[in-house]
Formats: C-alpha cells, structure tokens, sequence
C-alpha cells in the first residue's frame, strides 16, 4: 500500500510538471543534469545558484518590526555568498510584500512557485497569511520551510508533507508559562488576552492545562478592530490580577494604553511574539502621539525567549549576527527580528546542506526529517523534526523585562504537544564557529 505521504509527493511531482508544461517554463531538469556534480538537480537549482523565496508584510498594519525580518536573513546569505555559497552554489533570496492580507500571500506565492520558480518557500510570515497558501504549496511539492509563526499547522507530516515549523508553537509556550504561573503565582485570578485565531486559541489551550481553574475571563480581540477597552475593561471588572497576553506587538501596546487609562494594573505576561521592548516602545510612542514615548510601562512583564536579543551583546551568536549586519546589512540597526531572520537562514543553510551537493525538494524534505534534530545553533532548545514530527524549538526560558533588558527567571525548560511532561533542556548552549557558518555532513545521497 503506497503511503498518504508518498501519494502526495506523487501528485506534487505530476501537478509541478504539468504546470510548468503550460507556463512553457525551464521547469525540471533532465536526469542526466541531475546526476552531474554540482548541476541542475531540481526547480529553482542551477549550477551556480539556489533560489528561494518569502512572504512578509513589508507594507501595512503589520510591517512595523516584521519588514525587518528579510533583511536579517538577507543579510547572512550575502554573508554565506561572500565565502562562496553552498556547494558553489549562491543563495539567491526573493522576498515579496503581501502585507498581511491573506489573499495578497495566495498571489505572491503563486508568483514565486510559477513565475519565479523558487526551490523552496523559506520562512513565511503569519499564521493568516500563511494558512492561505499551504495547500498549494503542498499541492505543488514545494518545500515549505520554517514557517514565520508558532501555529500547529505547521506540524502536520501526514496531511502537510512539504512544510515545517521553526519557532516554538503557542501550545508548548502557553504550558511553559501556565506552568510558570501555577507555580508562582498559585493565587492569582488569571485572565487572557488573546488574539482570535489559532494564535491565541494554541497558547490558551498550552495554558489552560495548568490554570484551568484560576483563569477568571478570557477576552479576544480581532486583528485590524483596534479598540481593545471592551476587552481590558472585561478582564478588569472579573477581578483578574495576572494577564496572559497572546497577541501581536500591536496589540501589546494598546492593552498597555488602555490599561493606564483605566488605571489598572495587573501583572502582564505576554508571549514572545508580542514582547519586543523596542518595537512596542515605538509603537507605544505613535499610538498615544508622543504622550507615551518609550517602553517603561513593560517595566517588569513576564515573558519567554528562545534566541539571544540585541540586549546580550556578550552572547556570541549576538555578536555574530552584529558582524554579520555591519558586514552585509542595509540601512538600520541590528534588531532582534533581524536576529530572528538570520537565524532562520543559519537553518536554512544547514538543511541546504544535509540535503547533499545536489540538492532536490524532495531530499531537502528528508534530510530535515533525518537531520534535522540535530541542527544546532542560536536556538536554546533542539528541533522536534524527525518523520513522523514538523515543529520546531522545543522549548523557551521564562524572562521578565526590567531595566531595558531581561532577566532569566527559569532555566530552559523543554516540552511537547499535548500532556508530555515539561523538563529542563538537557542539550547544553552551542557556540558558533569562528567562519560563521555551520559545516553540516549530507543526510541523503
């Protein structure tokens, strides 16, 4: 019996050859190119180059701080270029604006699949946005890789073949800090501030397998519906004392505002998504016009990290990123989204060469699912991917903001979806090497 994975890698290869058939494209090389050295083994391969391609709100309500995700992932490719590539191959990254709005994604990543014929989708940003192509990118064999959002969707082998997971998904954060709370605050009436899609409901089921019976009211709001009072003044009037936020930068800064107009004040916990210092100040600053100008009001909220930010100048993956942005980087400075993006492209550039020196979809596919655990890097936690598992970083470290930069409140504490117990992460912190990039061994021939 032909597997649900096999069959789908059987209909992508078909569907991918007729319609670059009726694009009168290239489209896939002969198998004499395949088996050369260094040759065109797949779409979006040539001798010299590899080509990749994105989505990210480079426009609109959501572009503040995500824009600059691209450009740090661009920028440690032109770093890799610079030394010559992989297997004498350049990166070449094409990132395309959809602004946030799902049926602006469906027309990039048609452009990118068709027109541009990317080797691979690395990194797109949003669960909306997303969740609007990963059919035809499943549909088209594609390579989906990394996704730019901790939803469980991307964590489905049987059904979604080609695409993966990077960050830690909502649910395993949301069990790391419910368990937090539980244990430190085992008296607080909780509340949830939650974003109305699969971002929040992910962290509130995380959350709620420990705080089931603490949390007092959970309200929600709908991304682009800026006015949040109904929902802060909801979680003020049951009584809640603590606040779990699962919500964008945006919506942190508004919470916040809205609070110190209703003078209420709870000790807030946000997710990693929406804890940036610097990206809420600024966002703080516009949205009061000036009347708020920096981010003090985060001054002691909780939140996790699972990468090193630019408040860690002496982590040397920071510092290799800083080399990294004042070698190749454009205008700006370093910023932890930009950190996000290359250390994204820093696994990126290990899976490119798990999957050998002549690199196809399908190869790339399997080595992340061979290797792929194994990948090491700014990260505090390993990978979960092996066949039967896509998702990402396993695990974060609790933190909470004070004096402009974090304190470590947990060590890094390590889980997995559903009731898999929460441990200390066991896999000791990695260096990076003195060239900056990784030297990883071919997974498949």
């Amino acid at each position: 019996m032909i597997s649900r994975r096999r069959t789908a890698a059987l209909a992508a290869a078909v569907a991918t050859a007729l319609v670059l058939t009726a694009c009168g494209a290239g489209g896939r090389p002969d198998e004499g190119a395949a088996s050369g050295e260094g040759g065109a083994s797949d779409v979006g391969i040539t001798e010299t180059s590899v080509k990749v391609g994105a989505h990210f709100p480079l426009t609109g309500v959501a572009a503040p701080g995500y824009s600059e995700i691209p450009t740090g992932t661009q920028a440690y490719f032109d770093f890799v270029n610079a030394a010559g590539g992989i297997n004498g191959r350049q990166i070449e990254y094409v990132y395309k604006d959809d602004a946030y709005n799902p049926t602006q994604t469906s027309q990039v990543a048609n452009e990118l699949v068709l027109q541009d014929q990317v080797f691979a989708i690395l990194s797109g940003l949003g669960t909306p946005t997303h969740s609007a192509v990963l059919e035809f990118l499943n549909s088209q064999g594609v390579p989906d890789l990394f996704v730019s959002s901790g939803s469980l969707l991307w964590n489905q082998p049987e059904e979604y073949p080609w695409t993966f997971g990077w960050q830690p998904d909502y649910e395993i954060e949301g069990k790391i800090i419910g368990q937090y709370v539980a244990q430190n605050f085992p008296d607080a009436k909780v509340g949830l501030f939650l974003q109305d899609d699969d971002f929040g409901r992910d962290g509130e089921k995380g959350a709620r397998q420990f705080l089931d019976e603490q949390i007092v009211a959970a309200e929600r709001y709908t991304p682009g519906n800026t006015d949040v009072a109904p929902q802060i003044a909801a979680l003020q009037a049951a009584g809640a004392d603590l606040v779990i936020g699962f919500n964008v930068p945006s919506y942190t800064a508004l919470s916040q505002l809205v609070s110190l107009r209703l003078n209420y004040q709870p000790q807030w916990i946000y997710s990693n998504v929406g804890s940036d210092p610097a990206l809420v100040g600024s966002l703080l600053s516009r949205f009061s016009e000036g009347a708020v100008t920096d981010a003090g009001l985060l001054e002691g909220v909780i939140t996790t990290e699972y990468l090193p930010g630019v408040d860690q100048p002496d982590d040397p993956w920071t510092q290799l990123f800083q080399r990294v942005w004042d070698e190749h980087g454009g205008e700006g400075e370093l910023t932890n989204f930009r950190v996000y993006g290359m250390a994204q492209a820093y696994t990126f550039v290990q899976a490119l060469q798990a999957a050998g020196p002549n690199p196809t979809r399908q190869g790339i596919v399997d080595a992340i699912e061979q290797a792929g655990a194994e990948f090491r890097g700014a990260w505090v936690a390993p990978f979960r991917y092996g066949p039967n598992s896509h998702a990402g970083i396993s695990g974060v470290q609790v933190t909470r903001i004070t004096g402009g930069t974090t304190e470590a409140l947990t060590p890094v504490l390590v889980t997995d979806n559903g009731d898999t117990a929460i441990t200390e992460a066991t896999v000791e912190p990695t260096e990076p090497p003195a060239d900056g990039i990784p030297d990883v061994e071919p997974a498949v021939s």
